[in-house]
């Protein structure tokens, strides 16, 4: 049986939002705001999330906050995901590099999500791959592509219990309710 080694997954949020194609359209919305800048993150942890699904065993988000006199680099979970700002005077790429280098420490698999060629030059080798904004915003446009196809699928025909119930338990169901 092959070894089987436990997958990490980081990706570096504001490359992603700046370079992804999916998240692109948020720079010239005319409506440029905090609340919609934070509905955009919210919607790359929602698919960060997505693409993970159960095969990683850590997810992370990484933000730069390191011009935020206020950002500590504390970790935050939104569901299965780890989301960070990277602490004041300290970049993201720099929380990127030190947890993928601890990862492969840990002779862990670690795919990093961005388009950064600082970050590429510095971790990417063994056990540390990566995948350009680009492909992770393809990657998520196929995967709402495939639930909406499921979506819709599912909705052609009507599903009841009755479908779901072997013969046999259907036909002592019906037998119960015709004696009432």
């Amino acid at each position: 049986m092959a070894d089987k080694r436990m997958k990490i997954l980081i990706v570096d949020g504001y490359n992603v939002l700046r370079s992804g194609s999916r998240y692109r359209s948020m720079r010239h919305a005319p409506d440029y705001t905090f609340e919609k800048y934070n509905q955009v993150r919210e919607a790359l942890i929602s698919d960060v999330a997505a693409f993970a699904g159960s095969e990683y065993r850590s997810v992370t988000v990484v933000f730069d906050g390191g011009d935020n006199p206020e950002s500590a680099g504390k970790t935050q979970r939104i569901g299965v995901v780890k989301v960070v700002f990277s602490p004041y005077g300290s970049s993201a790429d720099k929380v990127i590099e030190r947890l993928a280098h601890d990862a492969r420490e840990k002779n862990f698999e670690v795919l990093v999500v961005t388009s950064d060629a600082t970050i590429q030059d510095t971790v990417f080798g063994g056990m540390v791959t990566r995948m350009s904004a680009n492909g992770f915003s393809n990657e998520i446009d196929d995967l709402h592509d495939e639930a909406k196809v499921e979506g819709h699928a599912r909705t052609k025909r009507k599903a009841t219990v009755a479908d779901r119930l072997d013969r046999s338990v259907l036909e002592k169901l019906e037998e119960m309710r015709d004696r009432l």
